[in-house]
């Protein structure tokens, strides 16, 4: 018996699929708004950082357009009752690309990564005597706390500095004994899983191999084509971990062009070919379309990196610059900030006159979002074109 030939992807090809794959061309799960992004992608990272909005609200965004923030928040964190049955959550946080929100279905095949952190044999944080009981009974007897209501997150304003409470109570969270379902304030709300997850799906019943499989074949899915690494990625999955279950994982071998690399793809992404426009949007640099940048050069011919934490002085294209996907292309960045009901574009880079528009479409949608009124232009990287832009700003604001 012959193996089949992969299938060959042009790297346009590749680039809509990922597009399709991420929610942005013509995908039904829209229709499901916020939920069903979630579930389409399988994971929407968490960060502290606030500019326009925190990242967990700019996914959505940039999908669906302006859903309001509450509907986001609630749409993640708000248990519904359907039918008169007991309230359930639609998600819950733990550790996957990053920190991340997960449908709840998932909880199950995140148990290898439990196991793993109950058997791991050095934390960065030690855990003080009688701190983890003191925890779980607390839980047990006043219901979901945050950190601070558990008897405080940090011994002296340091980030890094944890009470032994806290130190605790993320130990249970990453154990599993323990599960974040909400946030409030943009604290964790800690509450025992027994309690907050499903009974259904509460058990680490499944094996590694089953739970990698999982995995793996949800972030093919979620990519639409992507190399080895791309899919390890992911979910922060090893290597090897990807080679252990790849063959079984229903993705199919594919070869793309200019990408050099293996790749594999969801089968059913091979099916038809991505049809349809997306919206023109500011994106996350936590969005999980970019959020890999060997993967986001590869696909865009776009470098791209997060300065938040570079000294500014090093500082190439600002603190939080925003790529602009437009037309399936990213055609530039903007670092935004807000002064008032002012959207301040602090730097544009732009890829050409003919991002112009789009760039513009991009920041006059952001600001509307946030209640903005007014965008002000700082600094153009490309001086010929602070003219024309400040142009199309005022033309579409007028």
């Amino acid at each position: 018996m012959t193996t089949p030939r992969p299938a060959e992807l042009s790297a346009a090809e590749a680039r809509r699929i990922a597009l399709r794959a991420q929610g942005f061309l013509g995908t039904p799960d829209r229709k499901a708004g916020v939920r069903g992004i979630l579930r389409h992608l399988g994971a929407v990272q968490l960060d502290t950082i606030s500019v326009l909005a925190r990242s967990h609200e700019l996914v959505p965004y940039a999908r669906l357009g302006a859903v309001g923030r509450k509907t986001v928040e609630d749409a993640y964190w708000k248990p519904t009752a359907p039918g008169g049955t007991p309230a359930q959550p639609h998600a819950f946080e733990y550790w996957s690309h990053a920190a991340c929100i997960l449908p709840v279905e998932e909880w199950p095949h995140f148990a290898f990564r439990r196991r793993a952190y109950r058997s791991r044999p050095h934390w960065s944080h030690e855990l003080p005597d009688g701190a983890y009981d003191q925890v779980i009974k607390q839980l047990r007897a006043e219901g979901p706390l945050t950190a601070t209501e558990l008897g405080g997150a940090k011994r002296t304003s340091e980030w890094w500095d944890w009470s032994g409470t806290k130190v605790a109570v993320e130990r249970a969270l990453m154990y599993g004994e323990v599960v974040c379902v909400q946030r409030r304030g943009w604290k964790r709300v800690y509450d025992l899983a027994e309690r907050a997850v499903p009974a259904a799906l509460l058990h680490d019943e499944l094996d590694d191999a089953e739970c990698l499989r999982r995995l793996v074949r949800l972030a093919g899915q979620s990519l639409g084509v992507g190399t080895r690494a791309d899919i390890a990625d992911y979910h922060r999955l090893k290597g090897e971990q990807v080679d252990s279950v790849i063959a079984d994982s229903g993705l199919v071998p594919v070869t793309v062009e200019g990408w050099g690399k293996p790749a594999w793809a969801d089968p059913a992404a091979l099916l038809t070919p991505p049809r349809g426009r997306h919206r023109t949007t500011l994106l996350s640099p936590f969005d999980s379309l970019i959020w890999e940048r060997a993967r986001t050069e590869r696909i865009f011919g776009f470098t791209h990196r997060l300065e938040a934490y570079v000294p500014k002085p090093k500082r190439v294209y600002g603190y939080f610059a925003m790529p602009v996907l437009a037309g399936g292309r990213l055609v530039g960045r903007v670092d935004p900030a807000r002064e008032g009901r002012t959207l301040v574009a602090k730097q544009v880079t732009l890829d050409g006159p003919k991002a112009v528009p789009s760039v513009a479409q991009a920041l006059i949608e952001a600001a509307s979002w946030v209640d903005c009124t007014n965008v002000r232009l700082e600094q153009v990287d490309t001086p010929d074109l602070r003219e024309p832009l400040t142009r199309e700003l005022a033309r579409a604001l007028a």
